[in-house]
């Protein structure tokens, strides 16, 4: 018998693990590329996971009350997330935007009633920005502004919670579903939330799991002097990047990766448009550009036969206004 759910935000996590057979074979690849495909989750990606236990974590220390306003800065997916479960939960919710956005995920924050603002609305920001944003003083702005307003800064960037969502999910689900039959993990990043859970939970489970991460090639970074390049959209570089642009979260779970791959992003675009046609999923830049970096891994003479997770962040309904689908 079904089941039957008391609440949105049980339906978080245990989002399916798919061979991705027909791709594979249309590329000639000899390994095995699994996709967790996590735009199953109630608002459509990866996020939900980080944003759901971040601010539930954040109630079990009594640090948010009800009737809260809760506030982060966001590239959008995890705002989204954020937003759904405010409403939830009975939480007004304020998403600062990152620049350059997709319309969709703005349409969609706002759809979910949350208050948008920009970075020119938030003390400090535009300054900060002109000698490059830092994670530490992206910390230093948002915080001082929510605590001038009686707000809760939930900091997805620095709280372990967002780790913490994949150790005790993400990385349990794939192991089960594999039974312990994993020997790649791809990941790109964001935060680092998901790749720093997932290197933890795997690096213990066994030691020798390839942890792979990916970033923007440096054609592909957002950059204002070019604003009409293609870029993927909610990751970050994080490798080779200075110390106060290095993820906090992999300094806070001592993250070791095996290797970081750069990716373009018109090469993120077609690979994303050749798995609809190959498969029937619609995905996004960020699944795109992962499932690229699977697929260099899977070429290698000693991946084959090995199985290669790939985490694919969201469906490409966010995307539509972007040159991926045009």
């Amino acid at each position: 018998m079904a089941k039957i759910y008391d609440s949105i935000t049980e339906l978080v996590g245990d989002t399916p693990l798919v061979r991705l057979h027909r791709y594979e074979k249309a590329e000639n690849l000899e390994a095995n590329i699994l996709g967790k495909f996590e735009y199953f989750n109630p608002s459509g990606s990866v996020k939900d996971r980080a944003a759901l236990n971040i601010i539930e974590e954040a109630e079990k220390r009594g640090d948010i009350k009800p009737g809260m306003t809760l506030i982060d800065y966001t590239s959008g997916n995890t705002g989204i997330g954020e937003a759904t479960f405010a409403n939830a939960k009975g939480y007004k919710f304020v998403a600062v935007i990152q620049p350059q956005v997709s319309v969709e995920r703005s349409q969609i924050l706002k759809a979910l009633g949350a208050e948008l603002l920009q970075v020119t609305d938030v003390p400090g920001f535009a300054e900060m920005l002109k000698t490059g944003l830092s994670l530490a003083g992206l910390y230093k702005v948002m915080n001082d502004f929510a605590a001038s307003k009686g707000w809760y800064y939930l900091n997805q960037c620095g709280d372990r919670a967002n780790s913490e969502a994949h150790i005790k999910g993400t990385g349990p689900e794939i192991w089960e579903a594999t039974g312990g039959k994993v020997d790649y993990v791809v990941q790109l990043v964001g935060t680092g939330g998901t790749l720093s859970g997932l290197a933890k939970y795997f690096r213990e489970k066994n030691p020798n799991v390839k942890i792979i991460g990916a970033q923007p090639a440096e054609q592909s970074k957002k950059n204002p002097a070019f604003p009409d390049r293609n870029t993927i959209d909610g990751v970050l570089n994080f490798d080779g990047v200075p110390e106060e642009n290095y993820p906090p979260l992999f300094t806070s779970f001592d993250t070791k990766y095996d290797e970081c791959i750069n990716v373009v992003a018109e090469d993120a675009y077609e690979t994303g448009r050749k798995l609809v046609a190959q498969e029937g999923f619609f995905v996004g830049q960020s699944a795109g550009a992962a499932l690229w970096t699977a697929t260099q891994i899977a070429k290698r003479p000693e991946a084959k036969g090995k199985n290669i997770i790939v985490i694919l962040a969201d469906n490409a309904f966010k995307y539509l206004s972007t040159n991926m689908y045009k």
